[in-house]
């Protein structure tokens, strides 16, 4: 008899479970309305969640493209690719040098664990064993089914501990301290850092993350325990109008993410500002005049932004740029970060052009 039913008599941990201890090899199809996870076992570990070729829904690609390790260009052009020569995804991907090997291994771990993470919270829907179904391509990753469970438990926990302490989606959460240097940051979380700027809410946060949503919420969580961050307001919700109209409420907006602006890079910057400090003592520092009142915490924290880029793209271009634009067309910045309602911002080279004047004049 094929193993088949309903997750309402066994749970998708429990088939698994079976699926593991007996070492079966197959293809595992769980189901639950409109939503379908295909999950490959090989000598009862998992290989795989996704189906081979590339589908539009496919997990790797979703995936990959949620974390931001593909942009929308490489994703036309791999589907191109795909619709000529009916290769799986994997191989277009390795073969068309957009990631390594290795690194897509990584990739597909995480990819499949949020998959189990996923399934494993549904309490109804179908579930059916294939056995003459296999992954017939190249295995890149083999999950131990019970380690595979275990971590899927995990996060299970930590959602649910997220879930009762972020309860309000529209809360703004800004910068309140940078890290120590030596904090192991991954390049998503850094990312992620500097996403949070006092003006997008934790809803929006996490649809711009370069992370899964749970791994978004443990990041998010994580620097909040640390004191990197913390809510600093809230949006206020469109009010509802009376009687049964239903009000549509816009998609949130996804905040520009400017992929220089790393916390490594700025936590340099920090030391450079404070080395800039100790020679101004000397008159021979950069001159940075804020003519703005002391108590206008959004415009000091504009003009640090701004600083921090000049510091960064003279680190890599060796000299300070020539029109404070010029910060905006690589993407140090963005064009509204060089735009203060009612003021003008004054930059001038001086000296040898490796000191520069920065001013944020008051409009009469």
């Amino acid at each position: 008899m094929a193993l088949q039913g309903n997750l309402h008599d066994f749970s998708a941990t429990e088939i698994l479970q079976l699926l593991g201890m007996q070492q079966k090899s197959g293809c595992l199809v769980i189901e639950r309305q409109s939503q379908r996870v295909s999950v490959f076992v090989m000598d009862g570990r998992i290989v795989s969640t996704r189906l081979p070729g590339m589908f539009k829904d496919d997990p790797l690609l979703l995936f990959l493209l949620k974390i931001h390790r593909l942009s929308e260009e490489q994703h036309l052009g791999i589907a191109s690719i795909q619709r000529e020569s009916r290769r799986d995804l994997e191989d277009i991907l390795i073969t068309g040098r957009y990631v390594e090997a290795d690194e897509l291994a990584i990739y597909l771990e995480r990819q499949i664990l949020d998959d189990i993470t996923r399934i494993v919270r549904w309490d109804n829907g179908s579930y059916r064993f294939e056995v003459v179904q296999r992954w017939e391509h190249p295995v890149r990753v083999r999950l131990s089914m019970e380690g595979s469970l275990i971590e899927a438990a995990r996060r299970l926990d930590e959602y649910s501990r997220c879930s009762e302490q972020f309860t309000d989606p529209d809360v703004l959460l800004g910068v309140r301290d940078l890290p120590d240097p030596n904090e192991p940051l991954t390049e998503e979380e850094r990312e992620l850092f500097g996403i949070i700027d006092g003006r997008h809410t934790l809803a929006e946060v996490i649809e711009a993350a370069p992370l899964t949503e749970s791994e978004a919420y443990e990041s998010i969580d994580r620097m909040l325990q640390a004191q990197w961050i913390e809510f600093v307001g809230r949006r206020e919700s469109e009010p509802q109008l009376a009687g049964p109209t239903v009000v549509l409420r816009p998609e949130p907006v996804r905040p520009t993410v400017v992929r220089h602006s790393l916390v490594s890079e700025m936590l340099l910057v920090i030391s450079i500002v404070t080395c800039a400090a100790v020679l101004f003592a000397g008159g021979r520092a950069v001159r940075s005049t804020l003519n703005v009142r002391s108590n206008d915490v959004f415009l000091t924290a504009q003009l640090r932004d701004v600083r921090y880029a000049l510091e960064l793209f003279k680190r890599e271009r060796g000299n300070y740029p020539s029109r404070l634009d010029d910060l905006a067309t690589d993407r140090w910045v963005t064009s509204a970060q060089l735009h203060v309602p009612g003021h003008r911002l004054y930059y001038h080279l001086t000296g040898t052009a490796q000191t520069y004047d920065l001013r944020l004049e008051r409009e009469n």
